[in-house]
């Protein structure tokens, strides 16, 4: 009985062991114990001469004994433990691995296949940051060995430098304060494990003195409404990655703004004050400072209207401009005409002689400090002709001085020239060479309060009319005074009037000569029926309450009268002869042509 039962017990118990097998091996045929091979590196490239090893890994298996096989290119004999390690693999080892494990009865599958390729690595690369083709002393730059393809590998890297004598490991060699004996060639290699990558080539490095910056001015006089152009560079010229900083006055310490000067490019700019302007150029550190340079103020002479002949009886101002901040001045001219000039910043000659004509220069003296004086300016030549061209003349149309607001006036040019510009002198003091809609001989203008200016004709060979006021009014709703744009010749009819946009004629106006009102009753309009030279001046008009600008109306001599006055004057001297009455007409239409 006893035997029986021990058989039992061991039948029992191989028959459990059986099923346990069974059952693990149906697991296994499930996927549940699965092999695989894994890389037991990070690297994301395997290069010739590294060692590697490869790992079988059973998942599901834990607690069992395993003999493992291996399926691998280029080997006969292949591991039977759980690590396949190749030491300094090559090109031929790349391929696929798999593998798979045995514990007695049981059996996994063949892993999915793990593909290992082996390459060459690539030459190496020394680069410099910042990467300037020159490097001065003081400056600090980074040499860097770049091994490419190689990026997350664990890489140890060896340096060859002139200077190094302990290089470093890392793959950066950083200069602080950049010196002379840091010149030479750089190259670099890496290496992890057994395996050492080619030598990369030699890059240059050469380190130069501090240099200077250089400040340059295409002019030092700042010419009046211009301005001067300051250029900053380093030289070399290949030195490159500058950034330029600029300041005025030598104590300054607040760069310059869009508000002091034109910035152009990075390193010049344009400025039209007076002044010590100093630049710096900086790119890494230190920064390195330029020489002063002084760009002085040179004042300028200018004639309005800049007509190149100016003929008796017209008016002229001659103006000195000193263009240079809110320094106030004193003015002092110097002039060869007999007709001295004031010792003001302008010098307005109403009715304009041959004795007035001459050289004219003038020059600054700051009022808070008479000893500063700026330059004499270049000097002006102002000629005053007694003979009037009359070659060419102006017509404008409508006939007025004063217009409203997109009014259209036709500005002609008359005379025996073919070709003719306006010109425009405007309130603001610029001048304007061109019409904008020019048609002929004619100008046409759709007014706006920006063509309130003198205008004039000018032939192509240099004629030109004499100037005429216009004037646009800028109130739509107001009344504008209608007068002569011409002068009105001494003892002939005249007629002003008023007028609104929405209507022409206007009574119960009231009329003003030089700011006096001309009668207290109001009228339709302002009949002079014979002019004097007395009802020259500004006339204007007021109309419901609302006033006109005021015009300037012109009175020239008449032929007549003044042969009348001088036959009067010889028949007074009895002055019979033929010969004088002849001078006497001579010197009338003498007279007349200045007019």
């Amino acid at each position: 009985m006893k035997v029986t039962h021990k058989y039992d017990f061991f039948f029992f118990y191989s028959l459990l062991i059986f099923f346990f097998n069974l059952i693990f091996v149906f697991i296994c045929l499930l996927g549940k114990v699965m092999a695989a091979v894994n890389l037991q590196h990070s690297w994301s490239q395997i290069f010739t001469g590294d060692t590697i090893t490869l790992r079988c890994e059973i998942q599901g298996g834990e607690g069992k004994v395993w003999k493992y096989e291996w399926t691998a290119p280029n080997t006969n004999t292949p591991p039977t433990s759980s690590e396949y390690r190749i030491s300094r693999v090559s090109v031929s080892h790349s391929g696929y691995y798999r593998c798979r494990g045995s514990s007695d009865y049981l059996l996994t599958g063949w892993s999915d296949a793990f593909r290992l390729t082996v390459s060459f690595p690539s030459k190496p690369t020394v680069t410099l940051q910042p990467s300037w083709p020159q490097i001065y002393s003081g400056e600090t730059v980074t040499v860097r060995c770049e091994i490419q393809g190689g990026e997350g590998a664990q890489w140890t890297y060896e340096w060859r430098a002139a200077k190094l004598n302990t290089p470093p490991t890392s793959n950066e060699y950083r200069i602080i304060r950049a010196t002379e004996s840091d010149s030479g060639g750089y190259s670099c290699r890496g290496r992890r494990d057994y395996f050492f990558s080619e030598w990369s080539d030699i890059i240059t490095l050469t380190v130069s003195y501090k240099p200077k910056a250089k400040l340059r001015a295409d002019n030092t006089a700042v010419p009046v409404g211009g301005s001067v152009t300051l250029t900053c560079s380093v030289n070399p010229s290949s030195s490159s990655g500058w950034k330029y900083y600029w300041y005025r006055d030598e104590k300054s310490s607040e760069a310059l703004t869009t508000q002091d000067a034109v910035f152009h490019s990075n390193g010049q700019i344009s400025v039209s004050q007076e002044g010590l302007y100093r630049c710096r150029g900086g790119r890494g550190n230190p920064v390195y400072y330029t020489e002063d340079i002084t760009a002085s103020i040179r004042p300028v002479v200018t004639l309005y209207p800049n007509w190149s002949e100016i003929y008796r009886g017209e008016t002229i101002t001659v103006r000195c401009e000193i263009h240079g901040g809110d320094t106030e001045w004193d003015y002092e001219w110097e002039t060869n005409s007999r007709i001295k000039a004031p010792n003001q910043n302008e010098y307005r000659i109403r009715s304009a002689s041959s004795s007035n004509s001459g050289n004219y220069r003038c020059k600054g003296r700051m009022k808070s400090s008479q000893h500063e004086t700026t330059e004499w300016s270049d000097s002006v030549t102002l000629t005053v002709s007694d003979n009037v061209h009359s070659a060419a003349s102006l017509t404008v149309s409508p006939d007025r001085v004063q217009h409203f607001t997109s009014d259209s006036v036709s500005l002609t040019c008359e005379g025996n020239f073919t070709e003719w510009r306006v010109r425009k002198f405007s309130e603001d003091g610029r001048l304007y060479s061109d019409c904008r809609r020019m048609t002929g001989s004619t100008c046409d203008i759709n007014t706006s309060k920006s063509d309130t200016a003198v205008y004039w004709c000018e032939s192509g060979s240099g004629e030109f009319s004499s100037a005429v006021n216009i004037t646009v009014q800028n109130d739509g709703n107001g009344p504008i005074l209608v007068s002569p744009v011409h002068p009105v010749t001494e003892g002939a009819s005249v007629s002003l009037s008023c007028s609104l946009r929405t209507q022409k004629i206007l009574s119960n106006v009231f009329f003003y000569h030089n700011d006096k009102l001309i009668q207290n009753d109001p009228r339709g309009e302002l009949k002079i029926s014979a002019v004097s030279k007395s009802d020259e001046g500004f006339y204007k008009c007021q109309y419901s309450g609302r006033e006109s600008a005021q015009s300037w109306m012109s009175v020239k001599v008449s032929l007549i009268i003044i042969l009348l006055l001088l036959l009067c004057r010889c028949r007074q001297s009895k002055c019979k002869s033929l010969f004088f009455i002849f001078i006497i007409i001579h010197i009338t239409l003498g007279i007349f042509q200045g007019y």
